[in-house]
């Protein structure tokens, strides 16, 4: 069973509250398949339409609204690609760059690979998926550490505030690992995975309860501290980071989606304009006219890239949405959980 079947609230479902479908529709869903979805309900309303309204043999007789039509969506359709593309273009040119300017990049993603390492312990992996369940896991064992750290503590509060956070920690730890086993980077579940870990809210809270009982706490638990909120203070550039390649990825699939479709669109629409004749379809299919199915399938095949469109730009509006901020900041009340909020 998946995890978000039964969202925790740590989990981006869980933190939101989201309607399960909504959140499959904006965010899980192979984005063909919606698209595909999205052309059997407009083809099927298209037949509906044409069923219920006047005759279109008659309607073609008097005039020409399916050639006015298709000639706006031909127009529409290379326009769109045309836009997408340049879109893309302009994307993927920030990635050309002066040496010096690559060599800077390559030292920044250096300095912040030896500080992940210095955590880990040992060469830190170069898969996306694998450093982020090395991230989750190094969090998971701080946080156990400073579980350790704070046993013999005096304070009572401590303890009790203390098992509290790290039992969130690994819990979601431990959701968050699972969900990378199977992710491939280029496929949205690495990204989706990330998303399920509230690092911000972890922040807040560690240095909260580090703050409220700073006048107690020995050398050793305050080191304690340190480490667990380094830990976490690494997943967000790391995020951050691969949810920028993403995006890229998407953008590049989101064109060559496109343009696979809006090929096909664009000779179906000028097929119809150029050569469709009332004559050429006198019967009917299941009671329907056979005109009427024809320009269905025609119109539905040229409002493909759309459907295209509109799946991937929800999918990337709704991530950038939802990861507006990089840091201990948090923007939106769902990112708060109860959980880690002892005094609740």
């Amino acid at each position: 069973m998946d995890v978000d079947d039964l969202p925790s609230t740590d989990t981006l479902r869980g933190r939101t509250g989201e309607n399960p479908v909504a959140h499959w529709i904006l965010l899980d869903a192979n984005r063909w398949l919606l698209a595909g979805l999205l052309s059997l309900a407009t083809f099927a309303s298209f037949v509906a339409a044409g069923s219920l309204s006047i005759s279109l043999q008659d309607a073609m007789a008097s005039g020409s609204p399916v050639e006015t039509a298709f000639q706006a969506l031909i127009a529409a359709v290379i326009t769109g690609v045309t836009l997408v593309v340049a879109i893309n273009q302009l994307v993927l040119s920030q990635e050309l760059g002066r040496l010096g300017d690559q060599q800077t990049w390559m030292n920044e993603a250096m300095d912040y690979r030896r500080n992940a390492e210095e955590l880990f312990g040992t060469t830190g992996p170069p898969d996306p998926a694998r450093f982020l369940q090395a991230l989750v896991q190094t969090s998971s064992e701080t946080a156990e550490a400073l579980r350790t750290a704070v046993t013999d503590s005096d304070e009572e509060a401590l303890r009790r505030r203390t098992d509290r956070l790290v039992d969130n920690i690994c819990r979601n730890s431990d959701e968050i690992y699972s969900q990378l086993e199977t992710a491939e980077f280029g496929e949205f579940g690495v990204l989706r995975s990330g998303l399920n870990y509230n690092y911000s809210w972890k922040i807040y809270a560690v240095r909260r309860l580090c703050h409220e009982h700073e006048e107690t706490l020995d050398n050793d638990q305050r080191a304690a501290f340190d480490d667990l909120i380094d830990s976490l203070t690494l997943f967000g550039p790391a995020l951050e980071h691969f949810k920028s390649l993403y995006f890229q990825w998407e953008l590049v699939h989101l064109t060559r989606s496109m343009l696979y479709s809006g090929l096909p669109g664009v000779v179906i629409a000028t097929a119809t304009v150029l050569y469709l004749e009332p004559g050429m379809a006198a019967g009917t299919t299941f009671g329907v006219d056979d005109l009427v199915w024809i320009v269905s399938m025609s119109a539905t095949v040229s409002l493909v890239p759309f459907f295209l469109l509109a799946t991937y730009v929800a999918r990337i509006a709704t991530v950038s949405k939802r990861t507006g901020s990089l840091g201990p900041f948090i923007l939106r009340h769902s990112e708060r959980t109860g959980e880690i909020d002892w005094e609740e």
